[in-house]
């Protein structure tokens, strides 16, 4: 088993006592470890930290785990790290979600004007992360799951040494989600998505070894004759069928743009408002459980589930453990994926061994769906490079790059309005208030 010493950036946030909780129902492929939990909010970071001690001896984990807000400190010595955070918190993501929808754009956490924002931040952060790492534990192996995760990954790629493995379940949930929805069990599915984050499609898909558009094609004329299936079902449903392949919950977005939009502006509130009321909840749950001498999550109050960032868990423990796993990680493509350059991140399977995570060759993507495919990989660098050292200008061409936004001028007025809203959390050379010795 591996020994190691582990650095969690965001060990304080409302997903982390669940993420905690799958490190300790792994343990056996941990033990002898340490866990350091890295986050701004000194109490909430010793709550997590006290549910995760009492977690790990009712378990008869042999795992540590400490907690600090020196975020240097904290990575003195690690050998794995693990990124989860949100600068700017969720009062950011209501500005990312709201103000595009006043202008009559979808406001969204990853996709649009949104993530575009989100990705700005989160790479801003990250550049002082990659910094202390450089500086304390160089050859640290960082698992990332910040989001948006691909533009995040594309410009550590791009513009660091750094090696880094990005995280999203939606590989394997988005295929049992379609079969779920129309009464199948997801658990008799194999398939394999592949693309890039929130935008990959199956090229394999195969229900007790058959493939299963058949039974979705049945599905999707039952529902035809006597609707039942719920708006956004129907049309994941309608484009599995139509492409031949079974999407991302995300391509929403692109084939039903009109619908969703009409769907957010009727909304009085957007999913980050939803969040942040439903947050005190989930403190008050976890602050009832860290006096519990015996913690137990309650899925319904915990933040994501009571299991989270799982895939990370298992991903960092095949590679660690050197076991030699397949599972769908964001690297760089080295060919494995023909519709993309070698050096584009992307989706995909790969081999987690002792010397990383190597992407697996697959066959190319569904002809239909290749040409935005090429579209949002290419605003995907723009974007990367832009966040990383951009200008204003550099900002407003990605931006207008990006599938979701109606043209320059429209990349334009999102830009500024954004960048003044969201200034506290930006550097200066993007209309924000810090400096890049700041991140």
């Amino acid at each position: 088993m591996a020994k190691l010493n582990i650095a969690y950036i965001g060990g304080g946030s409302t997903r982390a006592p669940g993420t905690v909780a799958s490190f300790i129902r792994h343990h056996a492929r941990f033990d002898g470890s340490t866990i350091t939990l890295i986050d701004l909010d000194a109490e909430r970071l010793n709550i997590v930290r006290t549910i995760a001690e009492k977690m790990a001896r009712n378990a008869g984990a042999d795992i540590q785990v400490r907690a600090t807000t020196d975020r240097r400190a904290g990575l003195e010595g690690a050998q794995a790290i693990l990124t989860s955070y949100r600068p700017g918190n969720f009062e950011a993501r209501v500005l990312d979600e709201r103000i595009p929808l006043s202008h009559g754009v979808i406001g969204q956490e990853t996709q649009g004007p949104g993530g575009f924002f989100m990705a700005l931040r989160s790479i801003h952060a990250m550049k002082g992360i990659l910094a202390d790492i450089a500086a304390v534990c160089p050859g640290a192996r960082l698992y990332n799951y910040t989001n948006p995760i691909n533009i995040v990954s594309q410009a550590i790629t791009t513009h660091s040494p750094q090696e880094v493995i990005s995280l999203c379940e939606g590989p394997i949930t988005f295929g049992r989600e379609t079969v779920k929805s129309v009464g199948l069990d997801p658990e008799r599915l194999d398939a394999v998505m592949i693309g890039l984050n929130h935008a990959c499609w199956s090229v394999r898909h195969e229900y007790d070894g058959q493939d299963v558009l058949p039974l979705l094609d049945a599905a999707l004329d039952e529902d035809r004759r006597a609707p039942r299936l719920s708006a956004f079902d129907r049309a994941r449903l309608e484009l599995a069928c139509t492409v031949r392949s079974l999407p991302a919950a995300y391509m929403q977005y692109y084939f039903t743009r009109e619908e969703v939009l009409r769907e957010q502006q009727a909304k009085p509130t957007t999913r980050a408002q939803d969040i942040l009321a439903e947050a005190p909840a989930y403190w008050r749950h976890y602050r009832e459980q860290a006096a519990s001498e015996h913690p137990v999550l309650d899925p319904k109050l915990s933040r994501g589930g009571i299991f989270e960032l799982e895939l990370a868990v298992d991903v960092m423990a095949a590679i660690e453990n050197d076991s030699h796993e397949v599972w769908p990680v964001n690297v760089p493509n080295q060919g494995a994926l023909p519709d993309f350059a070698p050096d584009q991140v992307v989706e995909v399977p790969a081999l987690c061994t002792r010397h990383g995570a190597a992407p697996l060759v697959q066959p190319r993507l569904p002809q239909a769906v290749r040409p935005l495919m090429q579209h949002l990989a290419e605003y995907q660098r723009l974007a990367a490079d832009a966040a990383w050292s951009g200008s204003r200008r550099e900002a407003i061409q990605a931006l207008a790059a990006n599938p979701l936004v109606p043209g320059l001028a429209m990349a334009a007025t999102l830009f500024d309005e954004m960048s003044a809203a969201q200034a506290q959390w930006l550097p200066r050379r993007l209309g924000g208030q810090l400096s890049e010795a700041d991140a």
